[in-house]
């Protein structure tokens, strides 16, 4: 590579970006090497600083490197179906399933195989590129925006045949409307009962992250479901509540307005068993309405069956960045990366923080 027309460390760091873009799926270490004329101790250098700045991301130390969230943000407006596949990769390798993740985007006919991760398993299903899915496939079904019943009140798709069995979740550009579809298949030998239980937490977390990072407010397929059986109310331990907070699942914050009317917004929360911690954008209305009256609710639900809830009432108080655990860049990072897997931080000069002491917190599924 050729450095007379500029600063050679400034071409190597834009190649090093470009070829990362080129592949959404990461790039291993020897193949960077053979690529940009650096020595390997010089490019470790280079990849740490653009980690540290955003622009690159490793999903584990010894991983493939992929381009972070600041180098995705070049890319203005909605995310492409491009970009979504970057977001797909990053999500799926972060899971590290031992079964096929794939990305299926809709046509006129049902959907076609966008991407895949093949399992970590010797024997694992894969999908020839272009693969076709109908309206009768577990992708197929979960694309419609007037699905059945059973999918509607699941929020899932499933369908078994001889040889695989297929789950799939919608991923929603406005929360509501499926625009592309998360499909786990493994093979029919392998499949129990209990793997729809096992594999459908993580799944769903994930198909919330995208369609966060699509720009949906919330994620709610279809509007949620609309049971037709009574489903039996159980309160939840303290580790289930524990395990249904930590995941993508928007809160809904409730305060009172300087008029004494009642002011409702979705929010992000962290639950560490006795507080929770919400950030407030700057100039968020909420914060002010909080500060003049501390008396607070939150809410976080999910809209499908077991149909977990979390209601919380307390008093809200601001925090100093010292107050927090891991300050507010800590708190920060923690937020993005659960909501929407990005793991850079946010400027802290532009966020406030605040810790809910729960006066009484109760927590259920399903009910009454």
């Amino acid at each position: 590579m050729s450095s007379e027309a500029g600063n050679p460390s400034v071409e190597r760091a834009l190649l090093l970006l470009e070829i990362l873009l080129e592949h959404p799926q990461g790039a291993e270490l020897p193949e960077l090497l053979a690529r940009v004329d650096i020595s390997r101790s010089s490019l470790f250098v280079l990849l740490n600083t653009l980690k540290a700045l955003g622009y690159v991301e490793q999903a584990e130390k010894r991983g493939r490197y992929r381009a972070g969230p600041r180098l995705l943000a070049w890319r203005a407006g909605r995310m492409s179906i491009p970009s979504l596949e970057t977001a797909f990769y990053q999500e799926a390798s972060a899971l590290n399933l031992a079964e096929t993740l794939a990305l299926v985007v809709p046509t006129a006919s049902g959907g076609v195989l966008s991407a895949q991760v093949e399992g970590t398993s010797q024997v694992r299903v894969v999908f020839a590129p272009g693969r076709p899915f109908g309206a009768e496939s577990a992708a197929g079904q979960v694309l419609l925006t007037a699905p059945s019943e059973a999918v509607l009140c699941q929020g899932y798709a499933l369908v078994q045949s001889d040889d695989s069995v297929d789950l799939a979740l919608p991923i929603c550009r406005d929360g509501r409307t499926p625009s592309a579809a998360l499909l786990l298949s493994a093979p029919a030998f392998r499949w129990r009962d209990q793997d729809v239980e096992r594999f459908l937490p993580p799944l769903r977390e994930m198909a919330a992250r995208l369609s966060y990072r699509l720009g949906a407010m919330r994620y709610r397929p279809w509007q949620g479901p609309s049971p037709e059986a009574p489903i039996v109310r159980k309160a939840l331990s303290a580790e289930e509540i524990a395990a249904f907070l930590a995941g993508p699942w928007i809160a809904r914050l409730a305060c009172v307005r300087p008029d004494g009317s009642p002011h409702v917004v979705p929010v992000w929360q962290e639950w560490d068993g006795r507080y929770f911690y919400l950030a407030a954008w700057q100039g968020s209305l909420w914060a002010g309405y909080v500060l003049a009256n501390p008396l607070v609710s939150l809410t976080v639900d999910e809209p499908w069956p077991p149909l977990r809830r979390v209601l919380a009432r307390g008093r809200a108080i601001p925090l100093e960045s010292a107050e927090l655990p891991g300050e507010l860049n800590g708190l920060l990072h923690r937020l993005r990366r659960r909501y929407l897997g990005q793991s850079s931080p946010l400027p802290t000069t532009e966020w406030r923080a605040f810790r809910i002491t729960p006066d009484t917190l109760t927590a259920w599924q399903g009910l009454a």
